[in-house]
């Protein structure tokens, strides 16, 4: 049944449906009140239908304000469908009513009398069939016919009959409500409104979405009625702006409570919804000559505003309220109370700037420049839509063409760059229209790199525009110039995605140039991210202090860039908070480019570590914002994550398609990064099939044996699988020559995952006790656990060459924690290849009941030991960043894996058997 579509409704509908059932049994009458738009009629309408459904007779009528004065003009409407049921009443009623609803012509009946005709025709019908009288907004239906309807009301006992009528709270009526019981309607709940806005819209941003639901608040009109302007302003990529228009309908419920309101109450009302915040203290300075607070008083006894006396702060009973007192005023009303306002607001220039801007009678260099340095700010705190709106505005208010059009550019890079804003390339279009002179300036070269990125991903046309910009543009090399850095990281991200020397030639030119000298950030990056075989350990020494600057850090941007520096340096886990922070913030609206960034930086963390379930997740999130937010380009950088836990788990036809579908993108378009980094699932899902020609091949193509490529920062993430793949097929020359490679290079002192690839690699090749004992050293490390993939894939082929040439007992040690490690992660080739290699060593496994540890992923494993420790679901759920109900879901599967079926029996089960043996 369509009622049951309404949101949020399931209660409010069973108490209609239980007042149905009364009116079938005995008669009943009730009065449903709520706010306007909060969803009274729609409620009216879905008891029509549940009555009808029942086999009810329904009568409805609607009250108007316009035809309040017509004596019963609602009777009219109710009883007009059942006009020629008159016929059964006796005469002198049916002549009285008959006049009254003027059906006939006759002497105005006394009021009684037509009371009593209406009741007679009601019950000679409820005796038919059970009948309900629906009259909806009765505050607006004219006294007569609420005299009828009143007296019927306290007459419906007994009879098969009802009356359902609605009215606004906070309205009067001539309607009698005695008799009648009430039935509130309160806003929906955030979940049900929600579930509105994705019926109705399912393809919002999210943003926008969050926007929607705190200026509705719950209110169902609003939630319909406002997304046609929130959308309309999202595709302009400007912030939402604080008061927004409503359309015909809002307005007429909102705007029709400030009627009869003082003009002094007006104008503070203007200016409270102006300042925003409800500050008291802001409004006492700003007031106009003959104004006070005390000219408020009006506006709170018709309940549009509140003041909490605690705080000093005025707050409108709902946000619609205030676009309701914008709609009402005159512009000059308008401007004259920003005046005020930016008179008041001395000591917060980002606000003061902005009220500036609105009192603004023309263009201003003054004001265009502390938008400017306003739109700087809140782009440190990761608000790209204030920042372009900010920076548009200034553009408007600039005096020159020149100022006008870097305003402009810089607008159009923030939103190409960081907030995938539709159109950023409308706003490009305006900077060169502005300033043609400056069509080489970096913001504009920088958002037209970005949008080439993110529209045909040229590479090469993306590089050659950002260096040309750079050796034009008039900054002097400084490296305090804003554009010039921008520049710079947008000119290395771009040199990597193409990983030619040529890029890169020109990148370090222009850095070597900068003075006195690059950045904190962008010299580290520079020494991690490129080339890190060469040039990554000089910057350890660094890299500390950095990491730590993480926990108070705000700015996104540079988040994201400290992250980018820790990549290759195997940090990635520092940076986790602060990179959920950013995955939270896009979550409820943020720059989806900073989102992307994030979910990037933990994918990778993830697979090293083990997480693998939660890569996978994350991958597909980031896919999707990929898909609808304007950054296609960084897909495939998704697909990749993908296609790595696909390969590791098994499910090889799957890695290879998205492996071939990042090649298929990248070659064309000259981003050769992502080429490269589509070899390594080849050649992952290739040694799990045992195909060590194909693996050979795959991860030789990322950098030949005996080389460790520059500018290919990714190849030490391959250089095991090389040498493996190598020693498997009988190259023994060219596994020697890449250990030794990474011997001269000293990758090991990268990190402690590099220093275990380098000794893993160097015992699989290299003679003599030395590498065997430096390898033991390094496993028996607390921090060689952490990278669960390598160090399960280290000891597996450790512990096979210990059984071939040492003791089986030794390798047996080594690989019971690479199955261990292997089950964990669902790693299910390099489990079955550990557990053969198992049985060759003389184990057998000792026999378990129910289910084994083994059978829990990485994830699971961690939520199970949480579970054990006594940690509520929410207390889990906020420490590893999941939903309490992902966490429930989780313990469903995990129960019946170890053979429980509570919390209770976890501690047991994920304990070790008392004799100390395994079931490996």
């Amino acid at each position: 049944m369509a009622t049951i579509g309404l949101f949020g409704r399931h209660a409010e509908l069973e108490r209609l449906a239980s007042f149905l059932e009364g009116v079938r049994q005995h008669g009943d009458a009730r009065l449903i009140c709520g706010d306007p738009g909060v969803g009274k009629s729609a409620l009216m309408s879905a008891a029509a239908e549940l009555a009808g459904a029942r086999g009810m007779r329904v009568l409805r009528a609607s009250g108007s304000e316009f035809e309040a004065d017509v004596s019963y003009a609602c009777l009219n409407q109710l009883l007009l469908p059942v006009h020629p049921d008159l016929e059964r009443l006796p005469p002198g009623p049916r002549e009285a009513l008959s006049v009254a609803l003027g059906f006939g012509a006759g002497t105005p009946p006394d009021v009684l009398l037509v009371c009593n005709a209406a009741l007679l025709l009601i019950t000679e019908l409820a005796a038919d069939v059970p009948i309900v009288l629906l009259v909806d907004d009765v505050h607006w239906i004219d006294r007569a016919s609420a005299v009828v309807l009143g007296f019927i009301t306290r007459r419906l006992e007994g009879h098969r009959a009802g009356l359902l009528a609605s009215a606004r709270v906070g309205t009067t009526s001539f309607l009698d409500r005695r008799g009648l019981s009430e039935q509130v309607v309160e806003p929906l709940d955030s979940q049900a409104a929600g579930q509105l806005v994705a019926a109705n819209h399912p393809e919002m941003p999210a943003r926008v979405r969050h926007r929607l639901l705190d200026l509705a608040q719950g209110n169902p009109l609003a939630l319909i009625e406002l997304p046609a302007t929130l959308l309309g302003a999202a595709r302009r990529a400007v912030t939402q702006p604080e008061v927004i228009p409503l359309s015909e309908r809002l307005q007429g419920i909102f705007a029709a409570r400030l009627v009869g309101l003082p003009e002094p109450t007006r104008q503070l009302l203007l200016l409270a919804t102006f300042e925003s915040t409800g500050d008291v203290r802001v409004l006492r300075a700003a007031l106009p000559d003959g104004v006070s607070l005390a000219d408020l008083a009006p506006a709170e006894r018709e309940q549009l505003v509140r003041v909490d006396d605690a705080t000093a702060r005025i707050a409108f009973r709902h946000p619609l309220i205030r676009s309701a007192v914008v709609a009402t005023s005159t512009h000059e009303e308008r401007r004259k109370a920003h005046a005020a306002l930016a008179g008041a607001l001395t000591d917060d220039q980002e606000r003061r700037a902005w009220h500036l801007a609105a009192a603004a009678a023309g263009p201003d260099e003054m004001v265009a420049e502390l938008l400017e340095d306003a739109a700087h700010r809140v782009m440190l705190r990761g608000d790209a839509l204030a920042a372009i709106a900010a920076l548009i505005r200034a553009a408007e208010l600039s005096t020159t063409s020149a100022g006008r059009g870097r305003r402009l550019g810089e607008a159009a890079y923030i939103g190409a760059e960081a907030s995938g804003a539709d159109d950023a390339e409308s706003l490009l279009r305006d900077a060169r229209r502005a300033a043609p002179d400056a069509a080489g300036s970096l913001h504009v070269a920088n958002a037209a790199a970005f949008l080439m990125l993110n529209g045909d991903g040229d590479v090469n046309t993306a590089h050659r525009l950002l260096v040309g910009a750079i050796e034009v543009g008039d900054h002097g090399y400084r490296a305090d110039d804003p554009a010039l850095i921008e520049a710079m990281h947008t000119l290395l991200l771009v040199s990597w995605y193409g990983s030619t020397t040529d890029y890169w030639e020109s990148y370090f030119r222009v850095l070597r140039r900068l003075r006195p000298e690059p950045p904190e950030v962008l010299a580290l990056v520079s020494e991690t991210f490129p080339d890190p075989v060469r040039t990554g350990a000089a910057a350890l020494p660094r890299i500390d202090a950095i990491l730590r600057s993480l926990t108070d850090e705000v700015d996104p941007t540079r988040i994201m860039r400290i992250g980018t520096a820790s990549v290759y340096l195997d940090r990635l886990g520092d940076c986790r908070e602060s990179s959920w922070r950013l995955v939270r913030q896009g979550r409820d609206g943020g720059p989806p480019r900073r989102h992307l960034g994030a979910l990037m930086h933990l994918c990778l963390d993830d697979f090293l570590v083990g997480r693998w379930d939660e890569d996978e997740e994350l991958a597909l999130e980031g896919q999707r914002i990929c898909d609808t937010s304007g950054f296609p380009f960084f897909a495939w950088y998704f697909r990749y994550n993908r296609a790595l836990v696909a390969a590791g788990r098994g499910r090889f036809d799957e890695a290879y398609t998205l492996a071939d579908e990042i090649t298929h993108w990248a070659l064309p378009r000259g981003v050769s990064a992502a080429a490269l980094f589509a070899h390594q699932p080849r050649s992952l899902a290739a040694l799990g099939q045992g195909d060590y020609e194909a693996a050979f091949r795959h991860a030789a193509a990322m950098s030949p044996p005996g080389v460790l490529a520059t500018h290919v920062p990714h190849c030490t993430w391959v250089m095991f699988d090389l040498v493996e793949a190598a020693v498997r097929t009988g190259r023994t020359v060219e596994a020697r020559a890449h250990v030794e490679a990474m011997r001269a290079a000293d990758v090991g002192a990268l990190s402690a995952r590099m220093a275990l690839i380098q000794a893993g690699a160097e015992a699989l090749v290299l003679d003599g006790d030395e590498p065997m004992t430096r390898l033991e050293a390094l496993l028996a490390e607390p921090t060689a656990e952490r990278w669960l993939f390598d160090v399960s894939r280290v000891r597996l082929s450790f512990g096979e060459r210990l059984r071939r040439t040492r003791s089986s007992a030794q390798a047996r040690r080594h690989l019971l924690a690479a199955c261990n490690g292997f089950a964990a992660m669902a790693a299910e080739p390099w489990l079955a290849r550990t557990r053969a290699e198992l049985r060759a060593a003389g184990h057998r496994p000792v026999q378990q009941p129910a289910g084994e540890l083994t059978a829990l992923t990485a994830q699971e494993r961690q939520i199970a030991q949480l579970a054990a420790s006594g940690l509520t679901n929410k207390q889990i759920a906020e420490r590893l960043y999941l939903s309490h109900r992902t966490i429930g879901a989780h313990l469903y599967r995990i129960f019946p894996k170890l053979g429980v079926t509570s919390r209770a029996g976890l501690r047991d089960a994920l304990s070790p058997p008392a004799d100390g043996k395994t079931g490996r």
